[in-house]
């Protein structure tokens, strides 16, 4: 079956045609993470209209399944609600995920369509790992708990590898690391909302709560939504680098600010790593993955030398981002069982 498989990040617009894991035609669409504004459907539309012939299935990734999605579901009016219902929570993707659904709904409407949904694989996580200390009140009103992210492409990784106990560590435009046991994620870094975790190419990452009461106190609530998604992390850092491969060689080269910028970030994820060590009761292969994770050898060198204390047998890995083809499987799987 060929599966047109679509992958709207945050900066950026994947596609790949799909046949049977044997990938036909792929290209991406990329620009800078700080761009806003309508380029997801442009995007969308010009793999559609280039398509020779209409593929037997479209699969989405989709970034935020919320409570409800455990597992990939075959589109219609009520999933496209519930994707843009959830875009509060994931402002970045949800929307271009939707947009990206209904442009394809008009280009081919005989053609089925499935959400593969990123937070699906870490339903897995124990309570404990997904509970915010907070009033009860607060976590039954808006179904506060930690649903994780990036679940598609850590699955992929997991598939790739045989290691008992795995972190991976998915470090692109948004970045998390995954503690993997036996095939489960048990812990991992982004929590309620993409927000959460280690810095970002426009995400801060976790940050001092007192620090969002005192912006509260003074910013309207959509200008605080736009500083945390769109004008922190390394862009805050480094203005003048807002590509990351840049901004890790102008690091590499000693540049001030992004020398700087790569220390904050090297910093985080390498204690994410160590942090997500005490979820799995040891370490048995590191994996980096995504466009930073894949690229930057100085953040790989960096990060595995700050946690080489946790055993010289651990397994350090490389593996190329794979969303589009576990995507497509999933989309077959559900559609053709």
């Amino acid at each position: 079956m060929r599966v047109l498989v679509l992958n709207a990040g945050s900066s950026s617009l994947k596609h790949a045609l799909i046949d049977d894991e044997r990938v036909l035609d792929e290209g991406t669409e990329r620009w800078s993470a700080s761009e806003t504004g309508g380029r997801h459907d442009a995007a969308v539309g010009d793999v559609v209209a280039a398509l020779a012939s209409a593929p037997d299935a479209v699969g989405h990734r989709v970034v935020h399944g919320g409570a409800r999605f455990s597992a990939p579901a075959r589109v219609d009016a009520a999933v496209i609600g519930a994707i843009r219902a959830l875009s509060p929570l994931a402002p970045l993707h949800n929307p271009a995920a939707a947009a990206g659904i209904e442009a394809v709904q008009s280009a081919l409407p005989d053609v089925p369509q499935v959400a593969c949904f990123d937070t699906a694989f870490h339903h897995t996580l124990p309570p404990a790992a997904t509970t915010y200390a907070l009033p009860a009140d607060w976590r039954e009103r808006w179904e506060l708990r930690r649903y994780g992210f990036h679940g598609l492409n850590v699955e992929w990784c997991t598939r790739q590898v045989r290691a008992r106990r795995l972190v991976v560590c998915h470090l692109g435009s948004g970045c998390s690391v995954t503690a993997v046991r036996d095939g489960r994620s048990v812990d991992t870094t982004m929590g309620w909302t993409p927000l959460e975790g280690v810095p970002m190419a426009t995400r801060a990452g976790s940050i001092d709560p007192g620090i969002l009461l005192r912006a509260a106190s003074e910013l309207p609530a959509p200008e605080l939504d736009e500083a945390l998604n769109r004008d922190a992390g390394l862009l805050a850092l480094a203005p003048a680098h807002p590509d990351l491969r840049a901004l890790f060689d102008a690091a590499a080269d000693g540049e001030p600010q992004a020398r700087l910028a790569a220390d904050v970030f090297v910093h985080h994820v390498a204690a994410a790593v160590a942090a997500m060590t005490a979820s799995l009761g040891g370490l048995d292969a590191l994996v980096f993955t995504a466009g930073v994770g894949e690229n930057s050898a100085l953040v790989r060198d960096e990060v595995t030398a700050r946690v080489r204390h946790l055993g010289d047998d651990v397994e350090v890995l490389t593996i190329p981002a794979g969303e589009e083809r576990l995507v497509a499987s999933q989309t077959v799987a559900l559609l053709w069982p």
